[in-house]
């Protein structure tokens, strides 16, 4: 049995957020114009590529979540997984942001940079809880 405590219980809640924004994200991204001019060469291409693995990750952290608040000590390691993507993750969009001056204001850097850091700041809660 897993004692879940006030900040196990909010890194839960923010888990299953989260995983509903990376899946809202991705319902709506096929949507959007990557068509803009300062946009790098095979943008569309580069993000693409993440469905696979954020629905991966966002199925761990849920998956994770539940088994967290029935106290299935499974739910630390897959949450520890999930972190662990979120991690890798997050480092390739930085570096790939960073290469093609996508942090930029007028390249909706702000948007890139919340994303980024709130996928770092995920998986930092993630570790923090489930790293003992």
């Amino acid at each position: 049995m897993v004692e879940l405590g006030t900040f196990g219980l909010i890194v839960v809640i923010l888990q299953l957020v989260a995983a509903a924004g990376i899946v809202g994200f991705w319902m709506t991204a096929g949507k959007a114009d990557f068509s803009d001019p300062w946009r790098p060469p095979g943008f569309a291409l580069h993000e693409r590529a993440f469905t696979a693995p954020d629905t991966v990750a966002a199925t761990l952290m849920t998956l994770s979540a539940v088994l967290v608040i029935n106290g299935s000590t499974l739910g630390r390691s897959l949450g520890l997984v999930a972190a662990g993507m979120l991690l890798f993750l997050a480092i390739i969009d930085s570096v790939y942001m960073l290469q093609n001056d996508l942090f930029r204001r007028e390249h909706d850097g702000r948007m890139h940079a919340a994303i980024v850091v709130a996928v770092f700041a995920v998986a930092g809660a993630m570790l923090a809880a489930y790293l003992k």
